[in-house]
This record gives C-alpha cells, sequence and structure tokens, in this order.
C-alpha cells in the first residue's frame, strides 16, 4: 500500500518521519519531495486561457455607476448638463476603482500567507499499518493524506 500526504514546509513533517520509522517503517519505504515554487510574479491582469480568480473591474464597475448616477443627476444645474456629467462620472469612477483594486491586490500579495502543500510525503506500509500511519499524519498536521 502507498500512502501520500502534503506538508507545509515546517518541524512537523520530520517529526512525522521520525514517528513512522519508530512504528517500524523503514527509512527505504519513507520519500518526501519537496514542490517547486513558481519564480515569475503573478500576472495582473486576466487572459482569455487563463484567470486567477480576482477581478478589477468590480470595484470600478460599482464606483463607475455611482458616480455616473450623481453626475447625471447633478448635471441638470452644473454646466454641461446631465448627459456629459455622466459619462465623466463613469469614467472616473471606473479609473478610481480600477486603481483601488490594483493598489488592494498589490498590498495583500505580499501580506496573507495562503496555506500551501509544499512537501510530498509517500511511505510505503502494508495494509495492516494503514491507520497508524494516517493517525501520525493527522497528528503532524498534514494537510492531506491518501491511499492507493
Amino acid at each position: 500500500m502507498l500512502v501520500i500526504s502534503t506538508f507545509e514546509n515546517s518541524l512537523f513533517i520530520e517529526m512525522a518521519i521520525s514517528s513512522l520509522e519508530q512504528k517500524g517503517i523503514p527509512k527505504e519505504n519513507i520519500f518526501a519531495a519537496p514542490l517547486d515554487k513558481p519564480k515569475e510574479q503573478r500576472q495582473l491582469f486576466d487572459t482569455i486561457h487563463r484567470a486567477d480568480g480576482i477581478s478589477l473591474f468590480d470595484v470600478g464597475a460599482i464606483l463607475g455607476t455611482c458616480l455616473m448616477l450623481l453626475g447625471a443627476i447633478y448635471g441638470f444645474v452644473l454646466n454641461w448638463g446631465p448627459i456629459i456629467w455622466g459619462i465623466i462620472g463613469a469614467l472616473s469612477g471606473l479609473i478610481i476603482g480600477i486603481l483601488i483594486k490594483i493598489w488592494i491586490v498589490k498590498k495583500n500579495k505580499n501580506g496573507n500567507k495562503k496555506i500551501s502543500s509544499e512537501i510530498v510525503l509517500m511511505i510505503r506500509c502494508e495494509e495492516y499499518q494503514w491507520e497508524s500511519v494516517q493517525q501520525i499524519l493527522w497528528d503532524n498536521l498534514a494537510l492531506g493524506v491518501t491511499h492507493v
């Protein structure tokens, strides 16, 4: 049976490996491999073939709509009229919203760390050892465990 689990790069993977060795699993049956991280920065704008789920236009659309409405309302008393002031409000809201969203995305890119699997641990064991191996991995904060 092959047990596969993922861990963050921490001391817990070393503790899991030593606990597995104490349970009678030889070193030859334990394999740990680190995963490579992407070297280039994530792109800010999405393409048709790749999207990361962060929309830059949502805040811009909301602000553009609000400022367009205000421009159209107050345009009746201003010089250029409601249509021109509505267009000015929509464009300025869109630009301000996109700039705000870009600032938020760039600020949070370095600030918040998401949990990601960094090391894959594979253990070859017998069927009767599955429960104890699984319990050792969960006790040492494995991100995921499966068996084949």
